[in-house]
């Protein structure tokens, strides 16, 4: 059984507003509130997940730490990654946490074997990779039986911030991006293919792309 996916694309945003917006999005919606996908970029921040700690973050300079309720670590947010957000009901379609995070992380993992990248999950630390650097990062939360925060897939970007600070915890893992590795520089092209592959672990129909706005969904009128 397949059931819809609204897919927004918001551009790029700062990235606190956002986490208000898919929080409020989450505590309003209802049983028949269809699921969301949030396709973005953020402005340069580290993001410190609920187990995070401080020591972690060795020389954040300009850029802002921003402590949030999601799972994990610490990361780095900019320009040239994708940030994706699944705005799921797990009940609903039926996927448990360990799973949700499975089906994620294939979707990446086949979202690069598009472009011929060989990539892999690693037991116990959540993401993606391709030999041994990190190309995507995982942080979850899930509130009533539906998921919030999400994904960071690193396409064409200044990689030099993950040097400021442990990623996700672990001191001098490498971090790669889908154009080092000989795929597309393009985000859009990357993300469209992110979003079929989403759909298809899922089971979900997406809708045509809403128009980017400046303006943040903070609930879905039912």
């Amino acid at each position: 059984m397949s059931h819809p996916l609204k897919i927004r694309r918001l551009g790029r945003q700062p990235y606190e507003p956002v986490w208000r917006s898919m929080s409020a999005f989450t505590d309003n919606r209802t049983a028949t509130t269809v699921d969301e996908l949030w396709i973005l970029e953020h402005d340069p921040v580290f993001t410190l997940g609920q187990a995070g700690k401080m020591e972690h973050v060795l020389a954040p300079g300009e850029i802002p730490v921003i402590p949030v309720d999601r799972g994990g670590q610490v990361t780095y947010h900019g320009p040239g990654q994708i940030v994706a957000y699944p705005l799921f009901d797990l009940r609903r379609i039926g996927v448990g946490v360990r799973e949700l995070v499975n089906k994620i992380e294939q979707s990446i993992i086949d979202t690069l074997a598009h472009w011929n990248i060989e990539a892999v999950r690693r037991e116990g630390a959540p993401g993606v990779y391709v030999a041994d650097a990190k190309v995507a990062a995982l942080g979850l939360r899930v509130r009533r039986g539906c998921s919030f925060h999400g994904l960071a897939f690193n396409v064409n970007m200044n990689l030099e911030p993950f040097h400021r600070i442990n990623p996700c915890g672990y001191k001098d893992l490498a971090v790669t991006q889908v154009l080092d590795l000989g795929g597309p520089s393009r985000l859009v092209d990357v993300e469209d293919v992110l979003i079929g592959e989403l759909c298809r672990q899922f089971g979900f129909d997406a809708e045509p792309a809403a128009p980017v706005t400046p303006e943040l969904p903070t609930r879905v009128a039912v």
